[in-house]
């Protein structure tokens, strides 16, 4: 028995034997084929006889008989097959009944056919039963499910009807017909149709009808025919299991399918299942599972059961390693057994994944995580492999994914994600399924229903956008896949499933509006259509409607929404799923959204009696508030006012309406609706007044009225935008605390919006979540870095605060003289500008109306001064008081490593009036900064000056940032601030802490959207999300401001009372003994206990200067000089002081005269203080002179009369006081204007007693720091579990957020607020804030008081205190000046350097040494062996040859020996000239026809022929434009001009292709060549390819040029270029590209600087040929870049061209020609930029000297230049004539010049010249060497070397050589070398007086007198 092919037009009948009796060959032939072998072929009948031996055979075996009519229409080959159900039996079955149990059916299949013909032409004609036969039967109609057939007989069976799901064909079809009985004895068969089997007497006569649509449930026999084993007995889930079935009876294409409890297991194909996992047993039966097993074809279906014991697994199986070696072993088994596949295994992911939910043990957790992820990702993988079929394949996988999914903390983001696309893939799997059956159907529903469970599971817990995307995806292919299944009308499916209630139905659109469309629950979404308009929908088709209820938000992933409760969707299909847009309708969609159960409702019952208020709490913006009403009375009027914070009133209110409104019920009537509009925005509480409408003389009303508010907001989820919205929709009058009513105009998903509340976190939990701190410790570890951060940070800060005390405290300085008790507190502030410090020494003089102060030097030898930002105080002391301030002199010595100083502002305060003077400075002391200048004079500040802005402004900004800024603060903290630096950094760390607690209170929480959006350029944002930031700023900020204000108002704590009097009493003895000191500070007291005579003199001397500065009369200066012989003449000195000061008082007393009616009592006050201060100075002068022993004097009576003196100048000067008031002589009339707060501690400390400056007790500070400790605590352990809640990737993605937004706060939003600020102060307010100085002491030096007199006597005789000369500082600024350009000269050659290090490495970066080699071995490969002359022949046989040859290597596609692959295909290119293209000599023409010129642009053919050059059809020429024959452009060829060695070539031309291979090569060059292509026309011949060679990465354009001059001979030329397209892989490639990069940032450095100079220096710029040179590196810089980014983009185009014509010519010549020019730029700026270094080189003074050289012989090289340039031309010109015709070297006049220029250099061939012509060449070429190079050039020598040695007599040292020694000298000294340079260039003294000329003799009265002057310049201003 052979396996044949069906014939044409043929009966069979099928094998009816036992399969098992089949040779072994032939069993396995048919079933790979999937046949049955057919017998009884009868050809080309109309009807077919069956032998009644197959009935017979048949009805033993219990099988069927099986006829196959074949047939051909035109080349298709179709058949039919009719079945004969036979049985011994005669009963007709019940189709009801059991389809087990039935007995034999017939029916009619056409599983193959795909046409419906007959092979006759003639319409067959069913027969017609007869009526008086009792063996005929009417076939009977079929059911949807099953045929039921008619009673059939033994020998005859009649086939049903066509069944539903096929429409039933006419009885014109050719190939339906209906068949009648038959009897055994007789039937009546149709004599025309084929389709009828006819059997006579002893055969079965059998009357068959096609039906190519039938179809019909199998019969499922008795089980007695299938017997199943299972192996082993018993096992475990764990545990794989095998079953094997036989069947008795032939089952061809059986499945064989298996399940328990419902549920579908595995299918298999031959009845044996090899590996299978099962799930546990059912425990009431020890564990025994049932599985029913079932074979079943199209016409066959048998089912057995067979049990096995399945258990749970053992424990240590259970374990987690014990399932993750379970599942391994399972995956391995199956896959090396080729039965993986993803319903094999996934039972046991079933039940893996449930093991794992049962388990909750912490420490597995991560393991656990990782088992879901490693099975999650093998179903991924195996679906992907082999995709389920069936949908019970299907269920299988959903039901173990549904399991796995179940616990969200132990699967992560990523692995949520995937397992949402599996599912959407799973949903997609089972709409292309076939549906046919009601048994598929019923699967399907099963498995959609499985996976909108497990949709529902990932829904629970998740919020990511792409998880919401794929779920959803999921759900609509549900949808599609259930009305796949689905006829009109046949009612709703509704899948419902924890979250998620999914509803389909397919109806006509007229009966939309009919009835609601819900659930048929009451906790689910109701949509009420209106009637829709009829052109909406499709005509005559039905509609399907999709309708989702979600308990859970999809779209939380949103920030812009709040939705709480149930989100309905409503959407309109066709039925290829197509949307019906339903939008804009002009009837409201009613929905119906159930509210949140719980829900608190607040009832109010007013008695309207009086008015009635009631308080309704808003929450949002954007919800609408309803207040439902019910009266006591209907119909009862009364007013509503509505008022948001307040009670309204008849005139100010946010609503109002009257009551009842127009409605139809009680419920619309007394119903009002208040939306987000009419609101205004207003949240929070707000107040109903109601107030009822009476009639005129009734003063109240017996009624009450109740009250409920809601408040509610209708919600649809606009797709476009990807936001909530609520435009369109509006909330309903039948909204109730149940449910809320949505009326909207269109559909799509709906929701309803609350009150917006932050994340929730349950501190229950805390052991729970921080349980979990080993998955997610992202947040806790932030936190407790936080933590230690704060104590490492408040160290510091302690210690800082420690330094900032020393700061705090004022220096009285050491240069005060101890007899001056004046004081004035000097408020010096140092800038913030970079450099602002100094390390000089400074000096001050005060300048008032009646006086100037000494100098002082401003220094403290315990502390730094004049630090960058610093407050340094002073106090400098006077004799008296100097009147009104006018101005202030500074000036520093330029001394110290950083000698300028930036003086910001100075106040100056004098401490007994309190008055202030205020300087701004603001300008720099320094010799190369702002003016120049170390000494300037500053007038004191107006008022005005005081408000301009710019000063107002820079104050106030930098005291905001300095002490108002928190965090800024920390840093920059005013010394003097009680708000110490710990304080601030515990703040900063509370409000770091409350920040991140209220971000992430309400991160990822849906905002509510808002209709208005606010644009500010790039930025957006909504109302609702600014009040989203005021809500955490109220949270946080209140709490933040309390803290620091309990710092900074709390006052300092003060002593004990015992302390306070201890160190009163203290105090009072310290300043007694200071009192005494200041008033007798000139006692000075020798080691023997007696003063000296020369102490006396001095003394005196120090008086005469005390007068000399305070008088101000025409006196002359006293300039005495106590030399060696005036030293014991103190009676003279005496007598000096008295004429002196009778002379100071008579000048007084008549200015007093003069001007007595203006004197005031001010004036006679600081008169008065000055003749005190003289009067202590007699005093103790007077002392000094007793203690004294009168045998030091000269002579008795000196000493006496000295006494004498001293006592008259006493009584003189105490006439002078009693004359103008009656003071305390002992006391001094100005200490009585020191402030009481002064005090003075026992170290010598004078401070000033700090008043109360906060008005909080000291015990507040307690508060502050509870404060601190417990909100950095709570937030900081809230936020902690926030985190640990939030999960691993959502806690990173905050922190991230939070990290961002709180730096852009800090620095630049909080900065942004300081600048506006102070703009504001300095504009609107214009108030100064004045210093505060309660808070300071002053320490005093601890020297003895004669060591302070010598050391004051010695300090003012140095040369401190006399600003520095003119002459010095010229000096001082020289030296600095040589110093900024000594390093200005180092950082110009270290930038160079690196400048030219990176253009080296972008040149060569550029280049590859392989290039070279590339080249020469193509080159050698194909001009090998080339002749120097060609003729066309040889032109065609190197082609042939040595082209082809090497051009189609070895190795196909590449070329020679296989390392070059070629880009394309090779090219032939031809130049031709025009036909008679010259004109012939007239003399010539009868013997030269024809004439062909060499050639030239003008003259080149650019026509179009036929093959041969064929002229005949050249109008009506059709060839393509790829012809051979044909002018190509350069612009269609792509290519360019090439310079050959004869002229330049244009880039078109006549083309021919070569390739692919060497077969089609040859061809075409063979073609070429019987048609004469190469003709005497022919000027030049190209060969153009292209190659790449991956071993170096390199492109290599290749061109060969075979030219002729018109001569006849074909001279070769080659030329190949490597470029390099790709960039090279590795560590170069990025360290080339780091190079480029930093190149271009020296070039953007260099462009800055040039135009600085630009301008600077204007058009002189460009007279200046370093400039120029400077500006051409720039150019060719820009340049190269231009051409790099051209040769990019060109081989971009010219690769992907040859990508996508792999089988053309690809032409880069565009690209090389870039690469070209990039290459010539870069060599060019190589070129220049080496040049550059000549410039550099100019330092070294032999460099220099040359170059001064040559620019003094300039003018005489120029004109040497001028006369070798025409000698050189003369005599070139004169070779080119002489010798052009025979020898190379001359042939053209470039090549004679190059050749006379080889001769001056001795390249030269004489032979060559001699042999042609010895007497003439020899002239020829003897004079051009003895003029040129005897002559001229040795004269150009000698003028050269004249001004050089010019150069040398008369050349001058530049300040450039100078540069060079200091630069020099300052290297060699940091590295500690001797440097010796012939010449010491100046170097200032790190002192700044080592250099500076002094005049030491100059008196401090000279000084004064020049204060004097300056003084009085300043008041003439």
């Amino acid at each position: 028995m052979e396996c044949g092919s069906c014939l044409d037009y043929t009966w069979f009948i099928e094998e009816t034997k036992a399969y098992s009796d089949w040779p072994t060959d032939t069993r396995d032939c048919y079933n790979d084929a999937n046949q049955i072998p057919l017998v009884e072929k009868q050809a080309n009948a109309k009807e077919y006889v069956i032998d009644k031996k197959y009935i017979k055979e048949a009805s033993q075996r219990q099988k069927n008989v099986t006829v196959v009519f074949t047939y051909s229409v035109g080349e298709d080959l179709l058949y039919k097959t009719y079945i004969i159900w036979v049985e011994t039996s005669t009963a007709v079955p019940d189709p009801s009944s059991d389809p087990g149990k039935t007995k034999a059916t017939m029916t009619t299949w056409t599983p193959a056919a795909t046409l419906t013909a007959t092979p006759s032409a003639p319409t067959p004609s069913a027969p017609t039963p007869s009526a008086a036969t009792p063996s005929a039967a009417t076939p009977s109609a079929a059911t949807p499910s099953a045929p039921t057939p008619s009673a059939p007989t033994p020998s005859a069976a009649t086939p049903s009807a066509a069944t539903p799901s096929a429409p039933t064909p006419s009885a014109a079809t050719p190939s339906a017909a209906t068949p009648s009985a038959a009897t055994p004895s007789a039937a009546t068969p149709s004599s025309t149709t084929p389709s009828a089997v006819t059997a006579t007497t002893s055969t079965t006569t059998v009357a068959l009808a096609s039906h190519s649509a039938s179809t019909s449930r199998p019969t499922t026999e008795v089980s007695e025919s299938l017997s199943c084993t299972i192996s082993p007995s018993t096992g475990t889930v764990l545990d794989p299991y095998s079953i094997r079935c036989t069947n008795s009876q032939l089952c061809l294409n059986c499945q064989y399918c298996f399940k328990t409890e419902g549920k579908h297991l595995l299918c298999s194909k031959n009845g044996e299942v090899k590996i299978l996992y099962l799930p546990i047993g059912d425990s009431s039966t020890e564990n025994k599972l049932l599985i029913t097993a079932t074979a079943k074809n199209k016409s066959y279906e048998v089912s057995t059961t067979v049990t096995t014991q399945v258990l749970d697994a053992a424990a240590d199986s259970s374990s987690v390693d014990g399932l993750d070696s379970a599942v391994l072993k399972a995956v391995d088994k199956l896959k090396s057994e080729g039965l993986l596949s993803a319903v094999s295994i996934g039972e046991l992911f079933n039940a893996v994944a449930e093991k794992l939910n049962s388990k909750t043990d912490e420490s597995e957790k991560k393991d656990r995580q990782e088992l879901r992820q490693k099975i999650l990702d093998l179903t991924i993988d195996i679906v992907n492999e082999s995709p389920t079929q069936t949908p019970k394949e299907t269920q299988v996988i959903a039901r173990g994914l549904t399991s796995l999914i179940q616990k969200d903390d132990e699967l992560s983001l990523s692995a949520q994600i995937d397992a949402a696309a599996l599912f959407a893939n799973l949903s997609l799997s089972v709409l292309d399924m076939n549906m046919s059956t009601a048994q598929d159907k019923e699967d399907v529903i099963i498995a959609a229903s499985i996976i909108v469970e497990g949709v529902g599971v990932i829904l629970e817990y998740s919020s990511d956008k792409n998880i919401s995307d794929s779920l959803l995806a999921a759900l609509r292919i549900i949808q599609s896949t259930l009305l796949k299944t689905m006829t009109v009308d046949e009612g709703p499916i509704i899948i419902q499933k924890p979250h998620i209630s999914l509803y389909v139905n397919r109806v006509m659109h007229e009966s939309l509006h009919k009835e609601s469309i819900s659930a048929n629950l009451s906790s689910q979404s109701t949509f009420s259509l209106p009637r829709l308009q009829p052109d909406m929908f499709p005509s005559d088709e039905p509609v399907d409607v999709r309708m989702l209820n979600l308990d859970i938000n999809p779209f939380s992933w949103s920030e812009k929404g709040n939705i709480s409760g149930q989100i309905g969707g409503l959407s309109l299909t066709r039925q290829d799923g197509s949307g019906i847009p339903v939008e804009n309708l002009s009837a409201d969609i009613e929905i119906l959204l159930p509210r949140p159960i719980g829900e608190q409702v607040n009832t109010s019952v007013l008695d309207l009696g009086n008015y009635s208020t009631i308080a309704i709490d808003v929450p949002s913006d954007d919800s609408s508030l309803l207040l439902k009403m019910v009266p006591s009375v209907d119909p009862l009027p009364f007013k509503l006012f509505l008022g948001n914070t307040d009670y309204p009133t008849d005139t100010n209110y946010v609503a109002m309406t009257e009551m009842p409104l127009p409605g139809t019920t009680q419920e619309e009537r007394y119903t009002w609706i208040i939306n987000p509009t009419n609101l205004k925005g207003n949240t929070g509480l707000h107040y109903l007044v109601v107030r009822p409408i009476v009639g005129p003389g009734v003063k109240s009303i017996n009624a009450t009225l109740s009250i409920t508010p809601i408040t509610s907001s209708c919600k649809f989820w606009n797709e476009t935008l990807l936001e909530w919205k609520d435009s369109g929709c509006r909330v309903g009058v039948k909204t109730t605390h149940l449910v809320t009513q949505c009326l909207c105009n269109h559909l799509t998903f709906f929701g309803s919006s609350f009150f917006v509340t932050p994340n929730l976190v349950d501190p229950s939990r805390t052991a729970e979540l921080f349980a979990t701190f080993a998955e997610n410790p992202v947040v806790v570890c932030f936190v407790g870095a936080l933590f230690v951060a704060y104590l490492l940070v408040v160290v510091w800060a302690r210690r800082k605060d420690i330094k900032d005390t020393v700061k705090v405290k004022g220096t009285v300085l050491e240069d005060n003289d101890p007899m001056d008790n004046y004081r004035y507190l000097l408020c010096v502030s140092t800038g913030h500008r970079i450099g602002a410090s100094t390390s000089s020494q400074v000096v001050v003089t005060l300048l008032g109306a009646d006086g100037n102060s000494k100098p002082h030097h401003l220094t403290d030898p315990k502390k730094p001064v004049f630090e960058r930002g610093a407050v340094d105080l002073f106090l400098l002391t006077t004799p008296s008081s100097l009147g009104e301030l006018q101005g202030i002199r500074l000036w520093h010595n330029n001394s110290g490593n950083h000698p300028a100083w930036f003086v910001g502002n100075v106040l100056v305060q004098d401490l007994q009036t309190e008055q202030k003077w205020y300087f701004l400075c603001n300008s720099w002391l320094a010799i190369d900064m702002g003016d120049c200048c170390l000494d300037k004079l500053f007038p004191v500040s107006t008022e005005m000056d005081l408000k301009k802005f710019s000063n107002l402004f820079f104050m106030k900004t930098a005291k905001d940032f300095s002490d108002g800024h928190l965090w800024f603060s920390v840093i920059s903290r005013p010394p003097s601030s009680n708000f110490t630096c710990v304080q601030r950094v515990s703040c900063c760390f509370s409000l770091l802490l409350c920040t991140m607690l209220t971000s992430i209170m309400f991160y990822g929480i849906p905002t509510d959207p808002s209709d208005q959006v606010m644009d500010l350029g790039h930025f957006e944002f909504t109302w609702q999300q600014f009040m989203v930031g005021v809500q955490s700023s109220l949270i946080m900020f209140p709490i933040n401001i309390l803290i620091v204000s309990v710092f900074r108002n709390t006052r300092p704590r003060e002593s004990s009372c015992c302390q306070r009097k201890t160190k009163k009493a203290s105090r009072r003895r310290q300043k007694s003994s200071v009192q005494t000191t200041s008033l007798k500070p000139g006692t000075t007291i020798s080691s023997t206990g007696s003063s000296t005579l020369d102490t006396i003199i001095k003394d005196i001397a120090r008086i005469l200067q005390s007068l000399s500065e305070t008088t101000k009369c025409n006196i002359p200066s006293i300039k005495t000089e106590f030399g060696a012989g005036k030293e014991a003449d103190i009676n003279a000195v005496l007598a000096e002081v008295e004429e002196f000061l009778k002379q100071n008082t008579k000048c007084s007393n008549d200015t007093l005269t003069k001007t007595q009616c203006q004197l005031t009592a001010e004036g006679i006050q600081k008169k008065s203080n000055k003749t005190q201060h003289l009067y202590r100075q007699i005093c103790n002068l007077e002392k000094e002179l007793s203690l004294m022993d009168p045998s030091s004097f000269p002579s008795p009576h000196s000493f006496d009369k000295a006494q004498k003196q001293i006592q008259g100048l006493k009584s003189y000067l105490e006439d002078q006081l009693f004359s103008s008031s009656h003071l305390d002589l002992d006391e001094p009339k100005h200490e009585k204007f020191v402030p009481e707060h002064d005090t003075s501690n026992d170290d010598g400390v004078l401070k000033k007693t700090p008043q109360r400056r906060g008005f909080l007790p000291w015990w507040f500070i307690f508060v502050g720091w509870l404060l601190v400790i417990g909100t950095s605590v709570v937030s900081g352990y809230f936020t902690m579990l926030y985190g640990l809640k939030f999960g691993k990737e959502r806690s990173i993605s905050w922190l991230v957020s939070m990290i961002v937004s709180f730096f852009q706060s800090l620095l630049f939003i909080q900065p942004l607020k300081v600048i506006c600020l102070a703009v504001f102060f300095a504009l609107v307010i214009k108030r100064v804030d004045e210093e505060d100085f309660q808070n300071v002491a002053f320490e005093r030096s601890r020297g003895k008081s004669g060591d302070q007199n010598d050391k004051q006597t010695s300090q003012r005789d140095n040369h401190l205190y006399e600003p520095p000369p003119s002459a010095d500082i010229e000096k001082m600024k020289r030296n600095k000046i040589m110093e900024q350009k000594a390093f200005a000269l180092l950082n110009e050659i270290l930038i160079y350097m690196g400048f030219m290090w990176m253009l080296l490495l972008v040149a060569y970066g550029q280049r590859d040494p392989n290039a070279f080699l590339l080249k020469q071995h193509i080159k050698n490969s194909f001009a090998e062996d080339v002749p120097d002359c060609m003729t066309l022949q040889d032109v065609f046989t190197w082609a042939n040859t040595t082209l082809l040859q090497n051009l189609f290597g070895e190795y196909p596609g590449f070329i020679t020996d296989g390392n070059s692959k070629l880009v394309g295909n090779a090219r032939l290119r031809q130049l031709r000239v025009q036909q008679n293209s010259c004109q012939i000599a007239s003399l010539m023409l009868g013997l030269v026809p024809d004439c062909h010129a060499p050639y030239s642009w003008e003259i080149e053919d650019k026509g179009s022929y036929e093959a041969g050059w064929n002229h005949s059809v050249k109008d009506n020429i059709s060839e393509s434009a790829s012809s051979p024959w044909t002018y190509q452009t350069e612009a269609e060829l792509r290519s360019l001009p090439v310079w050959g060695q004869l002229v330049l070539y244009r880039g078109g031309g006549f083309v021919a292709e070569l390739g692919p291979d060497i077969q089609n090569a040859s061809s075409t060059l063979e073609y070429l060549f019987h048609s004469k292509w190469l003709d005497q026309y022919t000027r030049a011949v190209f060969v153009e390819f292209t190659v790449y060679n991956a071993n170096v990465n390199l492109f290599c354009i290749v061109t060969f040029l075979m030219e002729t001059s018109a001569v006849g001979a074909f001279q070769f030329y080659s030329e190949l270029q490597a470029i390099r397209l790709y960039p090279s892989t590795g560590g170069l490639y990025f360290f080339v590209m780091a190079s480029e990069i930093i190149y271009l940032l020296f070039i953007l450095y260099y462009m800055y600087k040039q135009a600085k100079l630009l301008k600077q220096h204007r058009w002189l710029y460009f007279k200046n040929k370093w400039n120029l040179l400077e500006l051409s590196i720039i150019l060719l810089s820009w340049s190269a870049v231009a051409f790099f980014i051209q040769r990019t983009l060109l081989g971009n185009r010219d690769v992907k061209f040859y990508e996508n014509h792999k089988d053309q010519f690809a032409s880069f010549n565009e690209t090389a020609a870039a690469d070209s020019v990039l290459q010539y730029l870069v060599a060019f700026l190589v070129l220049l930029s080496t040049v550059k270094l000549w410039h550099l080189l100019r330092l070294n003074p032999k460099m220099n000297l040359i170059t001064s050289a040559l620019h003094r012989a300039w003018n005489d090289i120029s004109s040497f230049l001028l006369i070798i340039v025409i000698t050189l031309v003369a005599y070139s010109i004169a070779s080119n004539v002489i010798y052009g015709w025979k020898i190379s070297s001359y042939k053209t006049f470039l090549d004679s010049l190059l050749t006379l220029i080889s001769l001056q250099i001795g390249i030269f061939d004489y032979d060559q010249v001699l042999d042609s012509h010895p007497v003439l060449g020899g002239l020829l070429f003897g004079s051009c060497i003895v003029f040129m190079t005897f002559v001229v050039l040795n004269l150009f020598i000698s003028v050269i070397l004249v001004s050089l040695h010019l150069e040398q007599k008369y050349h001058k040292p530049s300040e450039e050589e100078e540069i060079v020694d200091l630069l020099l000298n300052k290297l060699c000294n940091l590295f500690g070398i001797k440097y010796k340079s012939e010449k010491h260039p100046m170097e200032p003294d790190r002192e700044g007086s080592s250099n500076l000329t002094h005049n030491d003799n100059r008196n401090i009265l000279t000084n004064a007198s020049v204060e004097d002057n300056i003084y009085q310049s300043l008041t003439t201003r």
